[in-house]
């Protein structure tokens, strides 16, 4: 066995945390096969590598944020029926645990699930629940959930998905997400709705900082009350962001292979990951849409490894930041930290 081989075998055996994975982005191409048979969906052929080019980025495909967002276009016309919601929350849970990750938090957006069919957030909300918990039994993984909104909706339907992830916080609900166009959008305008979801004991991140410059995480920050940030990695650019980030121990969940994806970054090579680690910032390595961009978290960490100075001991390191970000209750982040301290022997 090869040098490189070997290293992946060590990663993918290694007890690992996924803290920014979204459900509609780490569907298995497979599945959107079965789906578009099952309902009748017009394609050329029902071949996984028909489709491959319409959901994931391919080698020689540009690198934009246009190209990036338009396989999440064609993703979103498959959430056809529960049974499909369902289907693809088992088979996300069910990857996870097979590439060794004992805790992820898995974050959806209710209405992006219910765009086709006529159902509820609060719905949508429910049967994810129902169906991650009882995987993440069958298969030996800790699973809780983040609810997502986009900046582009309105607050109003903002307050809708809120109020259905308070009334599932006894299913694994842990945190309240707002995504999408930090360019055209800020995030000020929800603020009391973060403020509604806070207050009920939800748990708070927000995307920014990747689109748009250090100014999106400074508004996802003063004006949410951001525990951690998506992305974060252009809060690089201003020293003072980076400052308050570091008085207030927020954490960046990275996803390096999507940003260069989404062409924030021109090449693993040039990213950001090390300048921040430099910085002090407490920092996490996630996949973000293993699906959209053709990994698991083992692959994303042999990356990181291999165009970045970064070893196995530091890859440990991201997972105990992990542990230690993790929106679990006091004692539970305990037992994960002290878990995970004996697995990775740190």
């Amino acid at each position: 066995m090869d040098v490189q081989q070997d290293l992946y075998e060590v990663v993918r055996a290694m007890p690992k945390i996924e803290l920014h994975r979204h459900l509609e982005g780490a569907v298995r191409l497979e599945t959107l096969i079965d789906i578009a048979r099952d309902f009748g969906m017009e394609m050329p052929e029902y071949h996984p590598e028909v489709l491959r080019p319409f959901v994931q980025m391919m080698p020689d495909e540009p690198r934009t944020w246009q190209n990036f967002l338009a396989k999440f276009r064609v993703l979103r016309q498959f959430f056809l029926s529960p049974s499909v919601i369902r289907r693809i929350t088992r088979e996300v849970v069910e990857d996870a645990a097979y590439d060794n990750i004992k805790y992820m938090e898995l974050r959806f957006t209710p209405r992006a699930l219910c765009n086709s069919i006529k159902a509820t957030p609060d719905e949508v909300v429910q049967w994810v629940c129902e169906t991650a918990q009882t995987t993440a039994k069958e298969h030996n993984i800790q699973v809780r959930l983040i609810v997502s909104m986009n900046r582009h909706e309105s607050v109003e339907v903002g307050e809708e998905v809120t109020k259905a992830a308070i009334s599932h916080m006894h299913m694994g609900v842990v945190g309240i997400d707002l995504a999408g166009s930090e360019n055209d959008y800020m995030a000020y305008p929800f603020r009391h709705v973060f403020h509604m979801g806070r207050s009920a004991g939800l748990h708070v991140t927000l995307h920014a900082g990747e689109w748009q410059g250090a100014d999106s995480v400074w508004d996802a920050i003063s004006n949410i009350g951001a525990e951690r940030i998506g992305h974060g990695i252009r809060a690089i650019e201003d020293s003072g962001v980076v400052n308050v980030l570091l008085q207030r121990n927020i954490t960046l969940e990275v996803c390096p292979s999507s940003n260069v994806d989404s062409g924030v970054v021109k090449h693993m090579s040039a990213h950001q990951l090390p300048i921040l680690v430099a910085s002090g910032l407490p920092i996490t390595i996630n996949t973000d849409d293993p699906l959209v961009s053709g990994i698991s978290l083992t692959d994303e960490l042999i990356r990181v490894m291999q165009y970045l100075p970064f070893s196995l001991d530091d890859i440990k390191q991201f997972m105990l930041n992990a542990a230690q970000s993790a929106f679990l209750n006091d004692d539970e982040r305990r037992v994960l930290i002290a878990q995970f301290r004996e697995w990775l022997q740190i």
